[in-house]
């Protein structure tokens, strides 16, 4: 079902709304946020030069650090008065990024994640379990408002204690379940040690994000639960979920482009890139008015199609992320993306969907263990069985990426289970974390 006329709005019209708010977005940032007048100042641009799309490419980019460097409130463009929400990252490497959102502002975030759940199919026949946290995160508070707008019930259980999870999802008979994708892997072990089988279960659709994942994970999310597996994106600092979504004909994410202008930029030049090139994603706000975003570095990979869609809806797509420009090692040389090896290891028997990356220097040369749990610990206690599963792993990791790594077997349940974003890379060279 399309829930807005604006999803399947003709190109010269979406374009025409664009440069419209576009241009009143430009103009409220340099009126009313310092940090913009300036960065706009300094490069010359007056809002009144911004006369067609093409030419916020003159604008400067925006960087996750320029939130932080004006905490809390030094990009609002709307008196607190005026602001009747306020959500925050994490803030586990300094500062957190505090965003803030006016009445308009949640009423256009709710009809974005109110797109998001009716082109998966979601309706007021379902019901639907959030496991996402609640909180300053603003994934969970996000679905919670688009979903109950399209009527479906809403059980906001939050994240973790997954035996409660499951026994909510029997009782409750939730068909619609919120979650990132690996603590969707998690509640599926968690069944299978409590005996729970899919046909215990009334799921029918998945709604995932906060994080990516691979078409390798979602085969085995669908195989385990039996369930369609949507994907949809969003980032705190530009609204929260409700940026884009897949529709029911898995063919990339379309952007609520009505609300949000989209490039895509060379990550190493920031020059723009034509559509269909493969590059980093930039965004920038066309309605926000507590904090609005101009050319919005995410650094997330992905490429841009207008294609015709089957569904009807007319927006530009985005491909699923596959990386994110700061994650991407390089290990002797060559480019690697934690989604390549999740890519090789799900297509394994034997091992579990749970992994992590470990990078680190020897005599100047970097080395890359990946470590990954077994299925069946029993294994362990044969030797041939373990060099023949290793050695198929490493085989395959260096088909994809032309490079040797070390592989480590762990028992099951060894690596850390979360109910946020799985820490898939400790990168020791730098003491990084990702």
């Amino acid at each position: 079902m399309i829930w807005n006329p604006a999803e399947k709005m003709n190109r010269p019209d979406m374009a025409r709304l664009q440069l419209e708010r576009l241009q009143m977005t430009v103009h409220r940032a340099y009126e009313r946020v310092p940090f913009y007048r300036q960065r706009l100042d300094e490069v010359g641009i007056r809002p009144e030069q911004i006369r067609s799309l093409t030419d916020l490419e003159a604008v400067p980019f925006t960087l996750k650090n320029d939130l932080r460097d004006h905490y809390p409130y030094g990009l609002f463009a709307e008196p607190l008065r005026n602001i009747i929400r306020f959500h925050s990252s994490s803030g586990t490497t300094g500062k957190p990024i505090v965003v803030g959102y006016t009445r308009q502002d949640m009423e256009n975030w709710t009809d974005c994640c109110a797109r998001v759940a009716s082109a998966a199919g979601v309706t007021d026949q379902d019901i639907c379990q959030i496991s996402f946290g609640y909180g300053m995160f603003t994934g969970g508070f996000g679905i919670h408002a688009g979903v109950e707008r399209v009527g479906a019930g809403v059980i906001p259980i939050s994240s973790g204690n997954s035996e409660r999870q499951l026994m909510f999802m029997q009782d409750f008979g939730t068909t619609v379940l919120v979650a990132t994708p690996s603590y969707v892997l998690h509640l599926t072990e968690v069944m299978r040690s409590l005996e729970i089988g899919r046909e215990d279960l009334k799921l029918r659709v998945g709604m995932f994000g906060g994080e990516g994942h691979t078409p390798e994970m979602r085969a085995l999310i669908e195989q385990r639960l039996g369930i369609l597996d949507t994907q949809n994106y969003g980032l705190t600092e530009i609204c929260g979920p409700g940026v884009s979504y897949e529709c029911l004909e898995n063919c990339g994410m379309h952007i609520n482009e009505d609300h949000f202008y989209p490039e895509i930029i060379n990550p190493e030049t920031g020059t723009v890139l034509p559509e269909g090139e493969e590059g980093e994603l930039v965004l920038t706000t066309l309605t926000k008015e507590g904090i609005p975003m101009l050319r919005y570095r995410t650094k997330d990979i992905t490429r841009l199609t207008r294609e015709p869609c089957h569904c009807g809806r007319t927006n530009v797509r985005m491909e699923l992320v596959r990386g994110r420009s700061d994650d991407m090692m390089v290990i002797r040389g060559v480019n690697v993306f934690p989604s390549q090896v999740e890519s090789v290891l799900m297509t394994i028997k034997g091992i579990g969907p749970q992994y992590q990356i470990i990078v680190t220097t020897e005599q100047f040369m970097d080395k890359m263990e990946v470590q990954v749990e077994l299925v069946d610990g029993q294994l362990l206690e044969s030797y041939a069985g373990l060099e023949k599963l290793t050695r198929e792993i490493k085989q395959k990791i260096r088909i994809v990426l032309q490079i040797d790594v070390k592989v480590t077997l762990l028992n099951p349940q060894t690596l850390e289970r979360t109910a946020g974003k799985a820490k898939r890379v400790v990168d020791l060279r730098e003491n990084r974390n990702f």
